[in-house]
């Protein structure tokens, strides 16, 4: 059983259930204004989809105590279990930074290990700040063909703006990073230093850099240069 918890007796950030359901469809529009601002990021969901997964146990909701919606998460399952996603993270604009979203993602990060303890936690963002949460669960980045290769996993991407670039190069590139958390390698790391997101985010931040000026000035009628885009990314 998933605890609720209180965060710094304001909020509280718990499994959603049928008493939320009124609020799948303000989710859901804020989910859509969010990725319009940033011109990516977070494939569109209806709200019967959101209302689906609260009921079958598979979202966490952070409410102020009040009673008023701050964010929300769920959970995706992938190849029979074999790999679980945290997806659609969104938090109310009135909340950003004030640390909700780490707690919605490490509630999510348990309510997956919990329901799927030997699946892999996937997840995939263009977001430094997203990917500074989850290696600190343990997520490490990867590759994207280290990612479920099920048709249905990718087709949720269909409504982001950056789809054109995934589906020309043969879902090896996107400008979102490609993140895992493996249990059974987890465990074999315990005693290993943890990858440090701080220590390699700058890093980061101009592989991101590259990738955008790679794959944006990219037109469909260059496709056939493909294997020279390959290169460049991977001499990046």
């Amino acid at each position: 059983m998933i605890t609720p918890e209180v965060v710094n007796d304001q909020y509280i950030v718990q499994v959603a259930n049928e008493n939320h359901l009124r609020l799948a469809e303000t989710i859901c529009r804020e989910m859509e204004e969010s990725a319009k601002a940033r011109g990516t990021g977070i494939a569109k969901r209806s709200p019967i989809y959101v209302m689906e997964k609260m009921l079958e146990g598979k979202a966490i909701i952070a409410m102020t105590l009040s009673g008023e919606w701050v964010g929300f998460c769920y959970i995706e399952t992938w190849e029979h279990g074999k790999f679980v996603a945290n997806s659609g993270l969104i938090v109310h604009p009135e909340h950003r930074k004030s640390g909700i979203a780490t707690r919605i993602k490490a509630k999510a990060f348990e309510l997956s290990r919990t329901m799927f303890p030997a699946a892999k936690i996937i997840g995939i963002t263009t977001s430094l700040a997203v990917m500074k949460i989850n290696s600190d669960l343990g997520y490490h980045p990867v590759t994207l063909n280290e990612l479920p290769g099920d048709d249905a996993f990718w087709k949720g991407c269909s409504s982001c703006t950056n789809f054109d670039i995934l589906t020309r190069t043969g879902r090896k590139h996107c400008l979102c990073t490609g993140m895992l958390y493996d249990p059974e390698e987890h465990k074999k790391e315990e005693k290993k230093e943890k990858w440090n997101f701080l220590k390699e985010s700058s890093l980061y931040e101009r592989w991101m850099r590259i990738k955008k000026r790679i794959l944006l000035r990219i037109s469909p009628s260059e496709r056939s240069r493909g294997r020279k885009t390959e290169r460049e990314l991977e001499t990046a």
